[in-house]
């Protein structure tokens, strides 16, 4: 990432991270934040809405899609098992973690992010995706795709495996960051519906959750 800003994408190795959202709590995670930091989670709603966090100990999960920090200390997290996870930073160590369904992604979610880092100071901002699932996997109705296809157009569109109608989900963030002015850096290209190290709920029904942790350098 940039300006001391980290990200990190757990997978089935690391175990379901849901349970520590569901308590508020603050996991050991392999490779994560180190020291005693604050974790903030959302209650995520497929939507478009921001919550700035930092400075203040965290409440229960609140709703929202997307976390925004400037606080050297926070960690925050937000939890997939097919949707996109993007990482935001800037050189002014101003950072985010967002949560894009193809709901999220139709309602601005990134966008809205990206405005609210801008609110806080920052000036380039560097965006990495996570895993997601793919186009070959990902089936969808005309109605549907719609919503996507009327914000970033018909390079969303795609097909699946078997010829059906399909969302591009890495096309449709890609989409994003040009309109947002987001640099594309760096993230994890793996299809969760395909490969089996990453829960799945399309694919495999699965119940539980992987991460994507953000933070700062420091303690």
């Amino acid at each position: 990432m940039i300006g001391g800003v980290r990200a990190l994408w757990t997978d089935r190795s690391q175990g379901d991270l849901l349970p520590a959202r569901s308590s508020n709590a603050a996991p050991v995670v392999a490779g994560g934040p180190s020291g005693t930091r604050p974790w903030y989670w959302l209650r995520q709603v497929h939507g478009s809405v921001v919550r700035v966090v930092g400075g203040e100990p965290p409440q229960p999960a609140e709703i929202g899609d997307a976390l925004v920090s400037a606080d050297p200390s926070a960690c925050l997290a937000i939890l997939t098992a097919d949707c996109a996870s993007i990482a935001l930073g800037s050189p002014e160590g101003i950072y985010a973690a967002v949560h894009a369904g193809w709901r999220g992604l139709g309602a601005g979610v990134i966008e809205a992010a990206t405005t609210a880092m801008r609110a806080l100071g920052a000036s380039t901002v560097v965006g990495s995706l996570g895993p997601c699932i793919h186009a070959e996997c990902y089936g969808f109705s005309e109605p549907e795709l719609r919503s996507v296809v009327d914000r970033y157009g018909d390079d969303v569109r795609s097909v699946t495996g078997d010829g059906g109608l399909a969302l591009d989900v890495p096309a449709s963030v890609r989409a994003a960051f040009a309109g947002a002015g987001i640099i594309s850096g760096p993230g994890v290209d793996a299809c969760t519906a395909c490969d089996e190290r990453y829960f799945s709920h399309r694919a495999r029904g699965d119940t539980g959750r992987q991460a994507l942790i953000v933070w700062r350098d420091g303690p």
